[in-house]
């Protein structure tokens, strides 16, 4: 390893099969390119609580390492080791979207945040609009798990308090599905899904500045110096945009969709703040 070089631990689950997404080659891709600038090692998520304070690597980057769920004991040492001994962590470990659980979609309903309409208990039923099905997730799901389709007949019979509870929206008719990618506090490009019922089949997407204006807010709500945000929302039937997740984890970039110039663009801002956050800018 080079002496002037910055170390990192590149934490990542290469075999996790993906729906619809290939996140080893995502996660090879990214990590050949941070090699230019910086010394790096690759862990799995269950070996990072105990790699994370090893001497010798100067920052930890988490990327496609899977739903945390899948590894909640080890994802919650990582994160109490980390903060307890401050080493630097991307994304930084203070965001309050799906790095803390689903909660954040009820309290931005609450505060009059452009979301899908969310609650999370059975005596704020009535503050949903009407709609013929409700969409019914665990406040701490990923990937589609546990998400089911109900009646309205069948929503006062939900466990709303059987572990970590669960959340209630109205299922929405939109017209497709957008996402907003950032470095930091700037946006570096959007793809969308043009069939509802094919989320991950993208294609570059051209924001207007009332877009841009939607995703700026979340990103600004959140209030993270340093990492990588995924801002997914979805065209509603008025044409408004809905904001579906505020991705704040390890969001899956689709960095093989974009041309030449925008992913070398994306890996750039990506570095600098990596430097930054290293101190070295």
């Amino acid at each position: 390893m080079a002496a002037d070089r910055s170390r990192l631990l590149f934490v990542t689950d290469l075999a996790y099969p993906a729906k619809g997404r290939r996140y080893c080659d995502e996660d090879i891709f990214l990590t050949s390119r941070l090699r230019e600038d910086f010394d790096l090692a690759l862990c799995h998520p269950l070996d990072a609580p105990a790699l994370v304070d090893s001497p010798g690597f100067d920052a930890v980057v988490v990327r496609n390492s899977g739903p945390v769920l899948h590894h909640q004991a080890a994802y919650d040492a990582f994160r109490d080791r980390a903060t307890g001994r401050g080493i630097p962590v991307c994304t930084q470990l203070t965001g309050k979207g799906d790095q803390a659980g689903k909660q954040y979609l009820v309290d931005l309903t609450a505060q009059g945040f452009p979301v899908i309409p969310t609650v999370d208990r059975p005596e704020d039923l009535g503050l949903l609009p009407r709609a013929a099905e409700y969409v019914v997730k665990p406040k701490l799901g990923a990937d589609s798990i546990g998400l089911e389709f109900v009646p309205p007949e069948r929503l006062r019979d939900l466990a709303y308090d059987d572990g970590p509870g669960v959340l209630v929206q109205p299922r929405v008719d939109f017209r497709y599905e957008v996402s907003f990618y950032y470095v930091d506090h700037t946006f570096q490009y959007a793809l969308y899904a043009p069939s509802p019922d094919r989320r991950w089949h993208l294609e570059r997407y051209e924001p207007t500045p009332a877009d841009l204006d939607f995703a700026a807010r979340f990103i600004d709500w959140n209030d993270i110096d340093h990492g990588i945000q995924r801002v997914d929302a979805c065209r509603a039937p008025d044409g408004g945009l809905l904001l579906v997740e505020l991705e704040d984890l390890n969001p899956y970039l689709s960095l093989d969709l974009l041309d030449d110039a925008t992913r070398d663009a994306f890996v750039g801002s990506f570095k600098a703040s990596l430097h930054r956050l290293l101190g070295r800018s």
